[in-house]
């Protein structure tokens, strides 16, 4: 941060520059009914600001409480500004900033867990939200259930008062409820997994019943955990973010978060009694059923998302927008939807696929939004099933032809290798990081051998695509082109193969 500027807070905001967006409503009357999950950039660029529209329209008890699972990063940014923070919005016509108000507190689930799950059991939390992403469920991606041997779900049976786990901490919340007599919390799931409410509760019914059978009907008869469908694009904040945020506003903030001007959020309108922002009276969908909506952006925008980031890091570029602006990628991308997604993917009410796409594709495009591929390539073994093999699975039944998707799962097997295309090492982040660059260090240099010892891992491809012989042949085909032609030449010769 820069020592020109003060810090902001609730005593310097008075002073923030002419132009910039503050809370339109008094913090002081806030009264928080929102438990958060998860308290990263992208819940602070997304249903923060869904709710800090809505408190200026119309004001009420929804106060969020952040809670981080893991490390006090973002409490101890926070803290210091009375838990105000920056939102940049950026575009191809400028950048603008908003100070958001609405998280009033921020707590740290490994120094405090009673702290949080004391916040969860108060009578005015109506809803727990989360935002952890894929890993943070302990979930078996092959099976959709929890993992019962991971570590910190035997930790969590074992220490129920000390959870660790997102999924420890919802139950042991909803159990002081229970025990006390109140009515659960809506728990609002909004991280990019599909029927992500029906996939959490399977979740949490799962880790009850291995402990309290009793409690575990009584979260199946009693609770409610929505599915949702989130969109923004929300990159890694920079330290020219940060100093951006500082000219713009003349306060220096520790904890800004940077953002698309698009947003969208869908949510299956199942609350507890009832009870719930009217956060579409600020642009959120209430629908009876989001799994349309779910399955058109996990398949057409993440599925995207993550084939680019592959073979982009591959090729050399830094972010999505560069990685669109290379024409043989971004001839890749249209016809890895055209051709192989949005046959298989049935629109929502009243969306065009086709149009759909362009639109993600003008984001893409965005060089004001650095959504950095390396940020995106993050954890591919837990997002894979869901953004690439799922439209594996419903292509292959039909005998339909895989290349592009193959293209796609091959440049994520050769990042996982650990070494680009410039034989440099590649930073994987990864919860099978390095059991993947073990088992590929030991196949060998032979692509069919490398291919093989990936499909061995059941947690990421199921039992059944191992042994799809076409499937393992597209994709030691993929994998083979990417060596002998780089991610650039690969996507251009299938170019060539389908005008």
């Amino acid at each position: 941060m820069s020592a020109e500027h003060p810090r902001l807070s609730a005593a310097t905001l008075a002073s923030t520059h002419a132009g910039t967006q503050q809370p339109a409503y008094d913090r002081h009357r806030l009264r928080p009914g929102i438990v958060h999950l998860g308290l990263g950039a992208f819940v602070r660029a997304h249903q923060a600001l869904y709710t800090e529209d809505l408190l200026a329209t119309e004001f009420g008890p929804w106060g969020m409480i952040g809670v981080s699972l893991q490390r006090p990063d973002q409490r101890d940014h926070l803290a210091p500004q009375d838990h105000l923070y920056t939102a940049l919005q950026r575009d191809s016509s400028g950048v603008t900033a908003r100070i958001v108000g609405c998280v009033q507190s921020a707590l740290v689930a490994t120094e405090d867990p009673e702290a949080v799950i004391d916040a969860m059991a108060q009578p005015d939390t109506c809803i727990v939200s989360l935002t952890v992403t894929e890993k943070g469920y302990c979930l078996d991606p092959a099976t959709g259930r929890l993992q019962e041997h991971h570590p910190d779900i035997r930790h969590d049976l074992e220490h129920p008062s000390e959870p660790r786990t997102a999924v420890g901490f919802i139950l042991a919340a909803l159990a002081r409820r229970r025990d006390a007599g109140i009515a659960p919390f809506t728990v609002l799931c909004c991280d990019n997994l599909p029927s992500n409410g029906t996939l959490l509760k399977n979740l949490v019914s799962d880790f009850a019943a291995l402990g309290d059978c009793g409690l575990a009907t009584w979260v199946e008869t009693h609770a409610s955990f929505p599915s949702t469908m989130v969109d923004r694009i929300v990159p890694a904040t920079t330290l020219d973010d940060l100093a951006e945020v500082a000219r713009l506003t003349g306060l220096a903030d520790a904890a800004p978060v940077v953002h698309e001007p698009f947003r969208q959020w869908v949510i299956e309108d199942r609350f507890i009694g009832g009870v719930r922002p009217s956060w579409d009276r600020v642009g959120a969908e209430f629908v009876s059923d989001v799994a349309p909506y779910e399955h058109m952006k996990l398949r057409l925008l993440n599925g995207a998302h993550s084939a680019l980031a592959y073979l982009g890091y591959l090729a050399g570029r830094e972010t999505i927008a560069d990685a669109v602006a290379d024409p043989a990628l971004r001839t890749f991308v249209k016809a890895l939807w055209r051709d192989e997604i949005i046959p298989v993917v049935p629109p929502p009410p009243g969306t065009d696929l086709t149009a759909y796409t362009y639109a993600l594709l003008n984001r893409f495009s965005n060089p004001a939004i650095r959504h950095r591929t390396w940020q995106i390539a993050m954890d591919g073994s837990q997002k894979l099933p869901q953004r690439l093999l799922s439209s594996v699975r419903e292509r292959l039944p039909r005998d339909l032809p895989i290349p592009h998707l193959a293209l796609a799962i091959a440049a994520w097997i050769r990042y996982v290798g650990g070494i680009d295309e410039r034989g440099r090492e590649i930073d994987v982040r990864d919860p099978l990081g390095p059991k993947l660059r073990e088992i590929l260090d030991r196949a060998g240099e032979d692509p069919r051998a490398r291919v093989r010892a990936v499909l061995g891992i059941e947690a990421i491809f199921g039992s059944d695509l191992p042994r799809d012989a076409r499937f393992e042949k597209a994709l030691v085909a993929a994998y083979s082109n990417l060596l002998d032609q780089g991610a650039v030449g690969a996507a251009a010769a299938l170019a060539r193969a389908h005008a």
